[in-house]
This record gives structure tokens, C-alpha cells and sequence, in this order.
């Protein structure tokens, strides 16, 4: 099993937004290191979701359900997307600044890389963000 964090801009889909929904496909990446991260993802990996924006949060954990597949809406073999399931909202979301601040994460992609959607989370990171956050 792998761990993401995938960003996302709550005003254009939320972490609500897909508890409402329940799954939704994971679409809108453009970046082509963040495409080569969807692109190894499988069914069961398990990822935080980041609101980019204003709240600069971990809201939520959700589980990715599908393999990756073409982008059925731009029809293009380098665009790919995956389903993914709303699992719970965090008990105690973490900000930006908090992540910043905790000198645990100076590795941690999340912010060595600011501008990618999608970024891999090591276990430890997972581990203790999940502590952070009161989420188990």
C-alpha cells in the first residue's frame, strides 16, 4: 500500500464535496511529475486530501478504488485520472503552517515541491500526520 496527498481548491470540489458523493474521479492534472504519481497509484492506497486555497489543510483521508485510466473527458493517453472514495475527515485538521513549523517534514515533498497536485507520503510522514490530526 502507498500514501498521497492530493490537492485540491475547495471552492471548485471539497473533501465534503466528495463525502457527499462518496467517490468521485480524481481528474485535473497537468503536472507531469504529479501525472507519474497517478500513474503508480493502486486500488487500496490510502491518501490525505489537502485544501489548497485560503485553508491550506488536511482535511480528509480518502482511498484510491481504481487502477489509473485514461482521462475519459479529454480522451488523451498522457492525461489519467483515478477513482477515489471518501473515507473520514480528519478529527483535527493541520495547516500549512503547522506542517512548516514541525522540522520532522523538511523532506517531506509537500513542501520541497509547493506547486504539485499530487505527492507521495513515506509511511512515517502518514504515521504521524494521522497522529497530528487525532485520525486513526
Amino acid at each position: 500500500m502507498a500514501y498521497w496527498l492530493l490537492k485540491t481548491e475547495p471552492k471548485n470540489y471539497s473533501y465534503f464535496d466528495l463525502e457527499r458523493d462518496g467517490s468521485t474521479v480524481w481528474d485535473g492534472v497537468n503536472n507531469a511529475l504529479a501525472l507519474k504519481h497517478l500513474r503508480t497509484m493502486l486500488p487500496g492506497d490510502l491518501a490525505l486530501i489537502y485544501h489548497t486555497g485560503k485553508e491550506r489543510q488536511i482535511i480528509g483521508v480518502a482511498e484510491i478504488v481504481s487502477q489509473p485510466y485514461v482521462d475519459p473527458v479529454l480522451n488523451e493517453i498522457k492525461r489519467v485520472v483515478v477513482d477515489v472514495r471518501a473515507v473520514r475527515k480528519v478529527f483535527q485538521p493541520i495547516n500549512l503552517g503547522q506542517i512548516k513549523q514541525d522540522g520532522k517534514f523538511r523532506d517531506f515533498d509537500l513542501l520541497r515541491l509547493p506547486r504539485l497536485s499530487v505527492v507521495p507520503v513515506s509511511e512515517l510522514y502518514w504515521q504521524y500526520l494521522l497522529k497530528l490530526t487525532n485520525t486513526n
